[in-house]
């Protein structure tokens, strides 16, 4: 296929994906065979194995980016959002590659970095970043760094560029070291920026809202160990700055290196700073046992005090790790440290209640074994039964106590919700039979149990929701419905292998309106009244265009 930048129009590409999967439901062989050579999980398989897959739409995306030599569609999408008009000038084109070479808090968008695309472009238009030291710095171009130190010491420690970066700090943030390609050679240039004077704590402000690129947040540095540690987790660079004497402590580099845990371990060797972090409780977000471990060698205090919502609503590691769900491998290396299994949270509920209270019935009774029975009522008891899916308890104690769940308290009326984030579907789906209320909100983002099922993708309990009273107005803490959880979640797939599109149609199957196409702006769409974007997938359903 000719993969000339000036055949790439965004609309003809949505055509021929549609027109790919509307052939593979005829069972054309040409689709097979297309699906064959450019769909890694369709590869080597017979027609019949082809039609049990049931491919979708973006599984035909998918094939038309790699057949044009991208990794997935998102990548083509943004490649081809990133074209800039014929005649625009130069600058232009290079603040519309640095969006793509860094992440939003340094570039000042709402976007992440795409380091694939940006060395797309790169490829296709190889004077963009010639004759310009910072963004020398971006690429790693090592000649251009030691002409411009030679010439001027002091620029290796002063801010510039379109992007008004200090050298080290546009070295790190890079989103090119996540690429082989060009890894070593910024290596490179962040070696010899060090050997030439630069500062090892370069930092700018963050270009995150409330900052921008013109008036940056001055209440929130970004190091240029951030960079290596926190974004890019690069471990060699991580170690290069820290050598150098970059301040282990920039109240960045170690809540963020828990993403990849990568440089985690070369932090804590050179000093960095656990209490105060909230390191205890983001490692605890998932199930990352070595990590936790690795904290607590260095002295992570298992009883470490929260300092911020939500966390003070559990008050203790401990507690988050229970709401978090996470295993009782988990909560037994957090006891094995000292964690305090008597710690309560701020309503006084026990650390063997709340475990139960989540459905974790072997948690629950390791924390009994360390602290000894506990009398439960009725209503906690019903709880845990709900929680853990536990059908005919749950029944059986219900029908003495008809009261239940109607005369639950707030906080347990509110594990709905929190369930329903977690992807206990079994348990949601017991407390909805049994009589919960459905629409009351809780979780990270103060939603309805609809609005997490949404936000996950989940198809099944999405429509199981409405069909038992959910609504799709449910508002969430961000001030929008179920349809704004669709928006959000179809667009950046929170949760690999959701089914947005199914949860679309579960949505306009029980009252939620059809989409209109947005005339002012094609990719967009209204939805009650409201400009909204969605996934091309979840679009089609919305505009009842689907394939």
């Amino acid at each position: 296929m000719n993969r000339s930048p000036a055949r790439l129009n965004l609309e003809h590409l949505k055509k021929q994906a549609k027109e790919l999967i509307r052939l593979y439901r005829r069972q054309a062989p040409e689709a097979y065979a297309r699906f064959r050579q450019a769909l890694p999980a369709a590869a080597g398989r017979s027609d019949a194995q082809l039609d049990a897959l049931d491919l979708r739409l973006h599984d035909a995306q998918s094939c038309v980016a790699r057949d044009l030599g991208f990794a997935s569609w998102p990548d083509l999408r943004r490649y081809v959002e990133a074209q800039l008009p014929p005649g625009k000038s130069k600058a232009d084109r290079v603040r519309r590659w640095l969006q793509l070479v860094y992440a939003a808090d340094v570039a000042g968008t709402s976007d992440r970095a795409h380091p694939r695309v940006a060395i797309r472009v790169l490829t296709e238009d190889p004077g963009l970043a010639a004759d310009d030291p910072y963004l020398a710095c971006a690429i790693g171009d090592e000649e251009t760094l030691r002409r411009t130190a030679a010439h001027d010491p002091t620029w290796v420690n002063r801010p510039g560029g379109p992007l008004k970066l200090p050298p080290l700090v546009a070295v790190t943030h890079s989103s090119l070291l996540q690429t082989p390609e060009f890894r070593a050679q910024l290596h490179r240039c962040a070696r010899l920026l060090l050997e030439a004077g630069a500062d090892p704590d370069q930092r700018i402000s963050s270009r995150w809202p409330p900052g921008s690129l013109d008036a940056p947040d001055d209440s929130n540095p970004l190091s240029a160990l951030y960079g290596a540690a926190g974004q890019n987790h690069d471990l060699e660079l991580t170690r290069l700055l820290l050598e150098a004497g970059a301040d282990p402590n920039d109240n960045e580099s170690l809540y963020h290196s828990l993403e990849g845990s990568l440089t985690t371990g070369v932090l804590l060797e050179h000093g960095a700073r656990i209490a105060g972090t909230n390191a205890m409780y983001k490692v605890l977000d998932d199930e990352n046992v070595p990590a936790l471990e690795l904290l607590l060698r260095h002295g992570g205090n298992p009883n470490e005090p929260a300092r911020n919502a939500p966390l003070t609503d559990c008050g203790s590691p401990l507690m988050w790790a229970i709401r978090r769900r996470r295993s009782r491998k988990c909560i037994a290396t957090l006891l094995d440290a000292g964690a305090d299994p008597h710690v309560t949270t701020p309503d006084d509920l026990s650390a063997y209640r709340y475990a139960l209270q989540f459905g974790l019935t072997e948690v629950a009774e390791l924390l009994r074994e360390r602290t000894g029975e506990e009398m439960l009522a009725d209503d906690e008891r019903f709880v845990a039964a709900c929680s853990s899916g536990n059908a005919i308890e749950a029944r059986r104690i219900q029908a003495g106590r008809p009261d239940l769940p109607a005369s639950l308290s707030p906080q347990q009326l509110r594990l709905l919700p929190e369930l329903a984030a977690a992807g206990g579907d079994e348990a949601v789906r017991l407390m909805v039979e049994l009589g919960w209320p459905i629409a009351v909100r809780a979780g990270d983002w103060d939603a309805s149990a609809l609005n997490h099922a949404v936000f996950r993708g989940n198809a099944g309990l999405t429509r199981f929701l409405l069909e038992h009273g959910a609504e799709w107005t449910e508002q969430h803490g961000f001030g929008d419905n179920a349809s704004g959880s669709l928006s959000w979640a179809s667009c950046n797939e929170p949760i690999g292998g959701g089914d947005w599109a199914g949860c679309a149609q579960a949505l306009l199957d029980h009252g939620m309106p059809h989409a209109t196409p947005d005339r002012d702006d094609p990719e967009w769409v209204l939805l009650a009244g409201r400009k909204k974007l969605f996934s091309d997938e979840v679009r089609d359903v919305l505009l009842g265009e689907a394939v």
